[in-house]
Order: C-alpha cells, then structure tokens, then sequence
C-alpha cells in the first residue's frame, strides 16, 4: 500500500495527523485554484479553509474510486462556484475602487516592487486584461481555463474533477479558448482605437 493510501485509510479511522500531512501537497493547489476564480486571496483562503473542512467530514465516505487529487480538486471547484454564485447576489468592491469611511476616503490599491516603472504598467496591464477576460467567461469555460491553463491539471484529471467525459472537456476547453481569444481580441481593438 502507497504513503497516501495508508494515510486515507488513516484518516477514515480520524486519525487527524495523518489528515494534516496527507492535505499538505494539496494546500498550494487548492487556494491556486480559488484564488483564480474568485480573483481575492482572502476569498480564496476561505475557501480553501472550506475545502478542507468538507475533505475532513467526508473522507470516510471517499470510495478511492478516482485519485484523492481528483476528488479534492472537484470539492474546490464546487465550493467556488458555490460562493461565485453567493456573489452575484451580493455586491463586490472593486479591487481600483474607492472605499468611504467617516472621515473621508481611501483608495485600493495594489503594490508591485518589480521591474522598471514602464515594464510593471504594460505587465500589469496585460495581466488585467486577461484576467478580466477570464473573468467574463461563463463559469463553465472560467472553470476548464483555470483548471488547464492555469494550474495545468490533465484533461484526464479535469474530467474527473468535473465529472464529464473526455471529449466534453476537450471541447469546453477548445470553446473557452476561442472565447477568451475573441474577448482578448475586441479589447485590443478598442484599446488601439482608444490610443489613436
């Protein structure tokens, strides 16, 4: 029997130290994954925090039928689009917002010490672009784009973490990038336009 077999198994008896150590390699994943679709570290790390609660309650119930990452993975993907969908219900401050106190306002913003003044703008930019791009991608091409491009999982892993086939997820990968290159495109175009 494997390390983490022998951990699972473990930790069906709750065995929480074993627990601890067979959730370690997956921490970084798991608030990758929910910091990309939910584009807030804190959101993010409640998330994950979530995640791992649900993991903990529902471990004896795991069947091993798909790989411990597969399963972890899936719990993510559900409990964000769980709060993604709590969002749309409630406002969200805007990341280039101002925020009003009693005594008067104070602006958010976002600190980056690298590279040369003009590099960090057109990097930060570029970046802001794609991500609000990805983010006005339908959930359903959000979640393959974060899954493949970004945290670079298998097709055969994001079919089981999403419970689909094969060629769904080939072709809900293959759409979202055609959509996120359409979006990409239009802004370069109306940036270009907006510059001359």
């Amino acid at each position: 029997m494997d390390q983490e077999k022998l951990l699972i198994q473990k930790c069906k008896n709750g065995d929480i130290p074993s627990f601890e150590i067979l959730i370690e390699s997956y921490q970084k994943k798991v608030f990758n994954i929910a910091y990309r679709m939910l584009s807030n570290a804190d959101d993010a790390s409640d998330v994950a925090q979530e995640v791992f609660l649900k993991v903990f309650k529902s471990i004896a119930n795991f069947k091993e039928e798909s790989s411990l990452s597969t399963w972890i993975y899936r719990i993510t993907t559900n409990v964000c689009l769980d709060e993604m969908r709590r969002r749309k219900k409630t406002a969200v401050i805007s990341m280039n917002s101002t925020i009003q106190l009693g005594d008067g306002e104070i602006d958010i913003q976002i600190e980056d010490e690298s590279l040369h003044p003009d590099e960090i703008v057109e990097e930060k930019e570029l970046k802001d672009e794609v991500k609000k791009a990805i983010e006005s991608l339908n959930d359903e091409h959000k979640i393959v784009i974060i899954l493949r491009d970004i945290n670079g999982l298998s097709y055969d892993e994001i079919a089981n973490t999403l419970q689909c086939s094969l060629g769904t997820v080939k072709s809900r990968i293959n759409r979202a990038r055609n959509s996120l290159k359409s979006i990409l495109l239009k802004r370069e175009e109306l940036f270009k336009n907006y510059r001359v």
